[in-house]
């Protein structure tokens, strides 16, 4: 029998917080304004789109203390056991003034309203504790998820490179005070599982993964919760229930990648930015790709395993895994199963799930040195911003033919799925634009897209056709484009 703890214990800037009551659904921002009266994080969009909300969570990995910028709005209290919250209020400089960034901010004319500016210093203030020398690319990176109407972001790249040239991380209370830190988090892992609430207000908190089977197991409704991403979205837009909830992003067997001499093995819990460097050494065609799903935030936060349990039919992973083969590991108690990631997905909403399972790990084949391969994103906004389609292609080429042909895309059907009729008029044929254009006519037997606020069902046909063209160009000429938006594809 588990032994269990029914409190919540984390650092809250410079204070252990010790919660004996706290609902599946009560979110870190609503607990830092309403209960702490902390109001610097602000609630923009509720969705982890605006950045306004944005504060840093630390957490100790294989003994190391990493802090993240996270939205507040969509991380749950209950994900928080063991961790490190800092706020804006918690910033100030050596003499007890405005901190660096906030300073520079102030110089540089960076803020008007000031509604978003609390969630970009904090953003500014984790590249600046990162990163002591960043380029334009690198700020504008770490702004991703971080919108403003008032001032455009020239003002807010300037502070951004002044603080960068005052320098004084040495000197910041994260680095003056992280022994401390860390000896206080280490305290509050105890190793136990925690249980609390009843009903509508019931969440877990899995000592181990074991431990997770188990709940599981005992609660097969239940909603297990990673980076929150989506379900975020289900409490803050859709009032919707989540209760029986397993939190379960503090895991740290669900966040290792091992390689293997076929391929990546991930757990689970791996978040798009952990991820980010294996795909820079083993997938680096899709690196851009990879570096437009959502805001550093978002990235920060969600996991390539819930965004595949998640199921949806515009996720971002789905089409890249699907084209490379990628088969996912369930678990149920201990026993496991295995299924290529193409065939999890059975129909909108719907999955390859057996009662009490639970996403363990996904297996991501090498791509081999003799296929081509590349991924698309199109989308309203370029950054930060849901799929209108997204597409993945690996080909195969031997003797001017196609050998063989893996397409994939999302945005296209009730669920992230292949181009099967593309793909046998490809296969067999030479890699000309001929065999292009003359394939492009299985895509009406490929799917029927639907039409919403995102895209019409034409504009979804158009581009999928204008998508395999534009991998065929950059196959046989050289061509590469690195932003494609809505407008830029006729």
């Amino acid at each position: 029998m588990a032994q269990i703890r029914k409190s919540i214990r984390f650092l809250l800037n410079d204070r252990v917080v010790d919660l004996d009551t706290v609902a599946a659904s009560d979110t870190l921002l609503d607990f830092l304004r309403l209960e702490q009266r902390l109001c610097g994080s602000k609630e923009g969009c509720a969705e982890g789109d605006c950045g306004a909300c944005t504060v840093l969570v630390g957490r100790l990995a294989e003994g190391d203390l990493k802090y993240e910028t996270v939205n507040s709005c969509i991380r749950f209290v209950g994900s928080l056991d063991a961790c490190h919250v800092v706020t804006i209020e918690h910033l100030r400089g050596g003499d007890g003034g405005l901190h660096p960034v906030q300073q520079a901010m102030v110089d540089m004319h960076g803020s008007q309203c000031g509604f978003c500016t609390p969630g970009i210093v904090m953003s500014l203030y984790a590249l600046w504790m990162a990163n002591a020398t960043p380029t334009n690319a690198d700020i504008e990176t770490a702004l991703q998820g971080n919108l403003c109407r008032c001032t455009g972001y020239e003002a807010i790249i300037r502070a951004a490179l002044a603080a960068a040239s005052a320098g004084g991380q040495a000197q910041d209370v994260l680095v003056s005070e992280r022994d401390k830190v860390v000896a206080t988090l280490q305290g509050l892992t105890d190793g136990l599982r925690v249980a609390m609430g009843q009903g509508d207000d019931q969440f877990y908190v899995p000592a181990s993964v074991d431990d997770l089977a188990d709940i599981r197991l005992e609660n097969p409704t239940s909603v297990i919760v990673a980076g929150a991403t989506d379900v975020g979205l289900w409490v803050n837009k859709h009032m919707r229930p989540i209760a029986p909830a397993i939190f379960i992003s503090h895991l740290e067997d669900l966040h290792h990648v091992e390689e293997t001499e076929t391929g990546l093995t991930i757990g689970a819990c791996v978040t798009y930015t952990e991820f980010q460097d294996w795909i820079a050494t083993h997938f680096p065609q899709i690196a851009g790709y990879w570096n437009r799903i959502g805001g550093e935030q978002v990235r920060n936060m969600g996991t390539v395993g819930g965004n595949v349990a998640n199921g949806s039919p515009i996720g971002d992973t789905p089409p890249v895994l699907i084209a490379l083969g990628a088969s996912v590991t369930l678990r149920t108690g201990t026993e496991q199963r295995t299924v290529p990631v193409e065939n999890f997905f059975i129909d909108y909403g719907e999955q390859d799930r057996e009662v009490g399972d639970f996403v363990e790990a996904l297996h991501i084949p090498y791509c081999g040195e003799d296929w081509s391969f590349a991924a698309y994103k199109v989308s309203k906004r370029r950054d930060e911003d849901i799929s209108s389609v997204a597409a993945a292609f690996r080909i195969r080429i031997a003797d001017g033919k196609v050998a063989e042909a893996v397409i994939a895309y999302g945005g296209m059907a009730a669920t992230p799925k292949r181009a099967r009729t593309v793909e046998k008029l490809l296969t067999g044929k030479p890699w000309t634009a001929q065999t292009i254009a003359d394939a492009q006519a299985g895509f009406g037997d490929d799917f029927s897209p639907i039409g919403d606020w995102r895209a019409s069902a034409e504009y979804r046909a158009l581009v999928a056709r204008k998508l395999l063209t534009r991998f065929h160009l950059e196959t046989t000429q050289g061509h590469e484009t690195t932003t494609l938006r809505r407008d830029a594809v006729a």
